[in-house]
């Protein structure tokens, strides 16, 4: 969906794999697209350790879980961006864009 919105996409098939890309592409990345809950690692704890490599890096969580699974899941994260699957194109690049056009906190 992202490729095809013009995106350039860096797929990695776990959190290990991530991690390692990170390091790799760290001035390029500029989003992730993570599920919340994975096998190796959740994405809360994968995007924390991939804000230390990327610095900028803003986050897209997305589950199929309910809302209060996911509250405990999430504790700490100050902003949450995220989408329930399933989810359709329009509304998965709609909050892409939402997430860019953000205006930092200063």
């Amino acid at each position: 969906m992202l490729e095809r919105s013009g995106y350039t996409v860096l797929a990695a098939p776990g959190p290990t794999e991530a991690i390692k890309l990170s390091g790799q592409y760290q001035d390029l990345i500029v989003l992730l697209v993570t599920d919340v809950v994975m096998p190796q690692m959740n994405g809360s704890d994968l995007f924390k350790k991939l804000q230390t490599v990327c610095p900028n890096l803003k986050v897209l969580f997305m589950s199929g879980y309910t809302v209060d699974f996911l509250a405990q899941h999430m504790k700490g994260e100050k902003e949450l961006n995220f989408i329930e699957k399933p989810f359709t194109f329009v509304l998965f690049t709609g909050i892409v864009q939402e997430i860019f056009n953000k205006v930092p906190d200063s």
